[in-house]
């Protein structure tokens, strides 16, 4: 049944209204729970927006980096503590991720962990199939190898092993995967898929072939420039001309992948999964520290948003890379959650080399030690 137009009035009001009733709640400061309600959560954020006198700061050195980098970089940032802000510049739109998924995958891994389902020390095997291009040391080893959840997660985690992530997604199931993020927050990410699939999904169009290439042949492609030799190196694989290939560069291959939904989301939506992640909401404790761990020990982000930030601040943080795409999540001071914890989302796209986007990643960082930060000196 269609609501009759004085109810879908108040359908947009109710979540106004609880907004404001949360705020109102809030005395000294303190900042009001996230809700479950996500049109409820996004007034909530507006209204922080306005209140913290770091934000147009933040904004106004971000809007710089935006400028002097070429694409588009978007961020958001929410801080929680006395003075509370929400600097939202993701355009309210989707970004493409890249291994940032790797957090919600350990997440859905590690919730099983406390259920009882999975455990920490059960083993999965190397498949042949399993393989995939990208960062670690998985590709090296031997299929019938084998490996704990543990070690799977650390690898996948801290060296953005692109394996042994796809090993624990075989294990969790694509579907069961995306059912959990959507719980988690309520909508904002478009379906997750295996890396693997990333690449098929990527070069599926170009010709009928792709799909029946083996996952090697794809790993291989990797190992040629990319570029035109990557395209050509393609037509080799399927015993076909170059000219075979409906493409005219790897960047208009991949831009067109990344007009699709597969392994995107809202920054808002992610800050949602890492802000429940920080308080506690999503995994146990002791799963809570497992994940913070690897995130704070990853072997990939020193050339990013940590690079900027002070000597010493704690930032639990994941990066993804693809091309002509990067991003940079996490949690400084995670611990203090709620009570003091900065959420920080990051993504450049569209740039011609990645020193361009690392140098945005680390003037983030800067601009957050002399904003933000500053505040919970205070």
């Amino acid at each position: 049944m269609t609501p009759r137009p004085h109810a879908r009035a108040l359908q947009r009001f109710v979540p106004v209204m609880l907004a404001v009733a949360l705020l109102a709640a809030c005395r000294g400061g303190d900042t009001p729970p996230p809700t479950d309600d996500p049109a409820a959560q996004s007034a909530v954020d507006a209204a922080l927006q306005t209140d913290a006198p770091w934000v147009a700061a933040l904004d106004a050195r971000v809007e710089a980096l935006d400028t002097a980098m070429p694409g588009r970089f978007g961020v958001y940032v929410r801080h929680y503590g006395t003075q509370p802000g929400t600097l939202d510049r993701g355009d309210d739109r989707a970004w493409y991720l890249s291994s940032t998924i790797k957090i919600p995958v350990a997440i859905a891994v590690l919730e099983q962990v406390d259920a009882g389902t999975l455990s920490l020390d059960g083993m999965l095997t190397l498949a042949q199939s399993d393989f995939v291009d990208g960062a670690g040391d998985m590709l090296e080893r031997k299929p019938g190898e084998t490996f704990s959840i543990a070690k799977l997660l650390e690898k996948s985690l801290r060296d953005s092993d692109s394996t042994a992530t796809d090993m624990l997604i075989r294990k969790l199931g694509e579907d069961h995967l995306n059912a959990r993020i959507r719980d988690w927050t309520g909508g904002g990410f478009g379906p997750v898929t295996t890396i693997l699939q990333v690449r098929y999904d990527a070069y599926d169009p170009l010709h009928p072939g792709v799909a029946q290439l083996d996952n090697m042949a794809i790993v291989r492609l990797r190992n040629v420039e990319a570029g035109e030799p990557r395209l050509q190196a393609l037509a080799r694989a399927l015993g076909v001309a170059r000219d075979d290939l409906d493409a005219d560069t790897l960047e208009s291959v991949f831009d067109a992948y990344y007009r699709g939904d597969r392994n995107t989301a809202t920054l808002s939506a992610f800050a949602t999964l890492l802000d429940r992640l920080a308080a506690g909401e999503l995994l146990s404790p002791d799963s809570t520290r497992h994940v913070l761990g690897h995130m704070r020990a990853i072997s990939t982000g020193d050339r990013r948003i940590s690079a900027g930030l002070p000597p010493g601040t704690d930032f639990a943080q994941k990066t993804g890379t693809q091309l002509r795409r990067a991003c940079n999540v996490g949690i400084l001071d995670p611990d203090r959650a709620r009570d003091g914890a900065t959420l920080v989302l990051a993504c450049a796209e569209d740039f011609d080399e990645i020193t361009q986007a690392e140098a945005a990643f680390q003037g983030l960082g800067r601009a957050l030690g002399e904003t933000v930060l500053d505040t919970n000196a205070d």
